[in-house]
């Protein structure tokens, strides 16, 4: 019996095989690698493939990803400093793209395999974030901004399991509850816009958080499949800023640039702190599931928090601190 001795690369929650010896039989072959997956018998050989379990989230993975929730964050603080809501988004959203040009033209393109993924993404990047303006014309950003967010960590750990085959381990799932009923206690606690239109951007804010689950979900498969996650971002963030950027002219169009001029620096410098976010959270997205990094990339609702009692002098409060506490046994509890 001849032994199987594939040329293998080896990502989240998958194995590429390129070549396979003939005739094997009986063959077990296991990698550690964060998570948990098995894959079929591949033809020519009888047995399974099987990718064994580590505990838990590498420290580099968390790191990245709470640094990207503290730049997520920063970003949304100088959107929300900015009156126009909807030119702040599009002036990161340009700010975005200009950045994110020399990743798309110098580092390697997508792969075949994940254009369409990247193709629904930006779709679903620009539904969210006419979603998010939506949500702030409704409602108060103290009560639809949490929810919004708070919503997609508790949904992708629905789609992921259905979907992508990510099953968490009860400890992660009890972290990810833990994050959500914290983050949704802020949304509760918050000043919202009275009578029915509370209730309006109430669902505003959750049909927002389900956007941001969707490309969530939808940018772990694709930047998997790209075999180049700088050149995926790179990409995504360039056609979604661009799409954005040329809504406001066509909107605005000669008023826009007198709108502009007084914002426009912190406006593309957000941008560019917005595609070092999202860039930290799709490098994370091949080395770890998603239900995982999702809820930690959320926590930076609490690092909001504390930017809006510094800058915007708004009262951090108990729920906040309790909130906060939570979302730090959340966080611990997901990297177990």
């Amino acid at each position: 019996m001849r032994a199987c001795a594939p040329d293998a690369r080896l990502q989240y929650g998958r194995l590429e095989y390129s070549r396979y010896w003939p005739n094997c039989r009986g063959v077990s072959i296991v990698a550690a690698v964060p998570g948990w997956h098995k894959a079929p018998a591949e033809r020519g050989c009888i047995g399974r493939i099987a990718v064994a379990a580590e505990s838990g989230l590498q420290a580099s993975v968390t790191v990245a990803v709470l640094t990207a929730a503290v730049a997520h964050a920063t970003w949304n603080g100088i959107a929300h400093s900015i009156k126009d809501k909807f030119l702040a988004l599009a002036l990161v959203g340009a700010g975005g793209s200009l950045f994110a040009a020399p990743l798309a033209a110098f580092a390697s393109g997508p792969a075949g395999a994940a254009r369409p993924y990247l193709a629904c993404s930006v779709a679903l990047h620009l539904a969210y974030n006419l979603g998010l303006v939506q949500s702030y014309r409704l409602g108060d950003f103290s009560a639809t901004y949490p929810l919004a967010r708070g919503t997609a960590p508790l949904v992708v750990t629905v789609l992921a399991a259905v979907f992508v085959g990510e099953t968490p381990t009860p400890t992660q799932i009890f972290g990810v509850a833990m994050v959500f009923a914290a983050l949704s206690s802020l949304a509760v606690s918050g000043r919202a816009v009275g009578g029915r239109t509370d209730r309006w951007a109430m669902a505003a804010a959750i049909c927002t958080g389900l956007t941001i689950a969707a490309y969530t979900v939808i940018d772990g498969v694709g930047v998997r499949r790209s075999d180049s996650p700088a050149g995926y971002v790179g990409w995504l963030i360039m056609l979604e800023g661009g799409a954005m950027a040329a809504a406001a002219i066509i909107i605005r169009r000669r008023s826009l640039i007198d709108q502009v001029r007084p914002i426009w620096l912190p406006g593309l410098a957000g941008g560019g702190i917005s595609l070092l976010a999202y860039g930290l959270v799709l490098w994370a997205q091949t080395r770890g599931p998603l239900a995982t990094i999702s809820a930690l990339r959320e926590t930076s609702i609490i690092v909001g928090a504390l930017i809006e009692t510094i800058a915007f002098h708004e009262r951090f409060g108990r729920t906040r601190i309790a909130a906060s506490v939570l979302v730090v046994i959340g966080i611990v509890l997901l990297t177990l």
